[in-house]
């Protein structure tokens, strides 16, 4: 259950009436749920902008659509609005959004993500190394940069092959391979240096 204090609906309404669009309503989403990098997305939004799935929360004068992924890491969410000197703030409290797994139905991103940063980062981190995600292409190529200790190290193609790519092959479905995209010609304190042969 999310919760909208009184002030916050007041915010939404006014915005919205200043719009004057017939439908306009709030979406809500997580971005990156369950990672630390985990944050809350919040727009306006018509309903030719929803992708058809989002939870539909009626309050006086607007809708609040919840993306449905996103909707368990939002339980327990509250959005309030504090009037300032300087003008309003909004805040936006999500107390789950960082702690849980996405769900296998996530967007294949968000699952990637939650397993770099808890399962595959912590094994590379005992080699001094990290991998970041770059991002996921169309037909399931996970693309990532290496940093640290994997930074031009010379076992990194045997880490994505029987680490990596085990990992995320098991534990995301959906992950078809993964690209390496990192300069590792430019690293400088390799945990084993490549070979020069």
């Amino acid at each position: 259950m999310i919760q909208i204090s009184e002030s916050a609906q007041a915010h939404f309404r006014k915005l919205i009436e200043r719009e004057d669009l017939p439908g306009l309503g709030v979406r809500l989403a997580a971005y990156l749920p369950g990672t630390t990098k985990a944050d809350v997305r919040l727009a306006f939004a018509e309903p030719a902008d929803l992708e058809g799935d989002e939870q539909a929360v009626q309050y006086a004068g607007f809708t609040l659509w919840v993306d449905a992924a996103s909707a368990p890491y939002l339980d327990g969410a509250q959005i309030d609005y504090e009037q300032q000197a300087t003008g309003g703030r909004l805040q936006i409290r999500a107390p789950g959004i960082k702690s849980k797994e996405p769900d296998p139905s996530a967007p294949l991103t968000d699952r990637v993500a939650w397993l770099i940063e808890h399962e595959i980062n912590p094994q590379l981190a005992m080699h001094h190394g990290h991998v970041e995600l770059e991002g996921v292409t169309e037909d399931g190529i996970v693309v990532l940069v290496f940093g640290g200790g994997c930074h031009g190290c010379g076992q990194v193609d045997n880490t994505i092959k029987n680490g990596i790519e085990k990992t995320l092959f098991a534990r995301a479905p959906g992950v078809t391979g993964v690209r390496d995209v990192t300069d590792h010609d430019s690293g400088k304190n390799p945990y084993a240096p490549r070979s020069t042969a």
